[in-house]
């Protein structure tokens, strides 16, 4: 039995790219976004066309440079914004607009001043006008997460309806637990008249570290394109990490869901987007991280260096990574410390390495984490007989 695809919306340049301080120039998008095309995403949100002349350009230009995925220009449901992002793809080897409004109570009551039947019209009305300049057009339904399934599913049929290829069911503020998103997107697989005509997609954000999860319920009850970015930034919390949703299809193949990402890739990508946006990655992110694939506890050290499955369930080599780091402090037990001091060239029996490990917990206890160079100064001063290769 093959593996669904799983669609990969990449909206780094979009929704990543609104976190403060992190704005980016037109040459500095064009390298992320021809790097986002080799990784092998289906979509890349190039912007907002209409937010500003500088983000029309980027938009435009990114749409003359990307050879293989989707460009996708973000507008509100609203002419002129369509107009103007239909300008901004028109070049683009397979262009998307990506329209919508928000279809909660509390968007329809205190943002717009309006009623359920108004929000469909003006959401037909998006579509619609967007169908005219683009085959391809996703609908938003803004704060999908908190909206009544049942008015979500006549805003879904009205807009299929209207020629929406993709439906996106966003939890605009982190909300749902991942069963409640799982079971939205399944009401609306089966409640949803000519649902097989759309796909939907999940855009989740992290306010409550629920991104991801959500954004996996809601492809194994239906979905089938996950909106995320590099490192899962974005705004608030972020948004859904890229590297976590693929490599988790990745690793549970009894879901029969996968991506077409080069996963190979995603180690270099994110910091490449680290470094252009000033966005440092921290220690413990999953898959990318500089901790991800690190091991500094006796006991883990000593299950890896005898089989990395023990305590590795991705191979870092599929994701860029070189190598296992086995990082010597305090916490190290002999193993790690043999292994560290053959890498640097010494070959210590056992009676050795009995004596060079009580100077090492000396040193170790003096500092957070032991260095090559510790290593030499640890056996020299060790009294057993070997002399530093350094």
């Amino acid at each position: 039995m093959g593996k669904d695809k799983v669609q990969i919306f990449d909206t780094t340049l979009r929704d990543g790219e609104q976190v403060p301080g992190c704005k980016l120039d037109t040459k500095q998008k064009l390298v992320i976004a021809e790097r986002l095309d080799e990784l092998g995403v289906d979509v890349i949100e190039a912007g907002f066309p209409i937010s500003s002349p500088g983000d029309f350009k980027s938009v435009n230009e990114i749409a003359k440079l990307v050879k293989n995925a989707t460009v996708c220009g973000l507008t509100r449901a609203v002419k002129k914004d369509i107009e103007v992002a239909a300008e901004a793809i028109k070049v683009a080897q397979k262009p998307r607009i990506h329209t919508g409004i928000g279809t909660s109570d509390s968007h329809i009551k205190y943002k717009f001043n309006s009623t359920r039947e108004k929000i469909i019209e003006r959401a037909v009305e998006a579509v619609a006008y967007a169908k005219t300049f683009v085959e391809d057009v996703e609908f938003y339904a803004e704060d999908a997460g908190r909206t009544d399934n049942e008015f979500l599913a006549q805003v879904c049929e009205a807009v299929i309806k209207a020629g929406a290829t993709v439906l996106n069911i966003p939890d605009t503020t982190g909300y749902c637990l991942p069963e409640e998103y799982g079971a939205k997107m399944k009401y609306l697989t089966e409640n949803v008249k000519d649902i097989d005509k759309a796909i939907l997609s999940c855009h989740c954000h992290n306010d409550l570290g629920l991104a991801t999860a959500n954004s996996i319920s809601g492809v194994i009850n239906g979905a089938r394109q996950i909106e995320c970015t590099i490192n899962g930034i974005g705004e608030r919390a972020g948004n859904t990490s890229l590297e976590e949703v693929v490599m988790i299809l990745r690793q549970h193949p009894y879901l029969n869901l996968d991506t077409g990402i080069n996963s190979k890739l995603l180690y270099d990508t994110s910091q490449m987007v680290s470094q252009k946006m000033g966005m440092p990655v921290q220690p413990n992110k999953a898959i990318v991280g500089s901790n991800a694939f690190a091991h500094s506890s006796g006991i883990h050290q000593d299950g890896v260096i005898k089989q990395r499955e023990t305590y590795e369930i991705i191979d870092p080599h599929d994701v860029g990574v070189n190598e296992s780091s086995i990082v010597l402090t305090a916490r190290s037990g002999r193993a790690a410390l043999a292994y560290r001091a053959k890498n640097v060239g010494y070959e210590l029996t056992k009676l050795q390495l009995d004596e060079v490990y009580k100077n090492f917990l000396k040193f170790a206890d003096r500092q957070k984490e032991i260095m090559d160079d510790d290593i030499h100064k640890i056996i020299e001063t060790s009294n057993v007989g070997i002399e530093s290769i350094a």
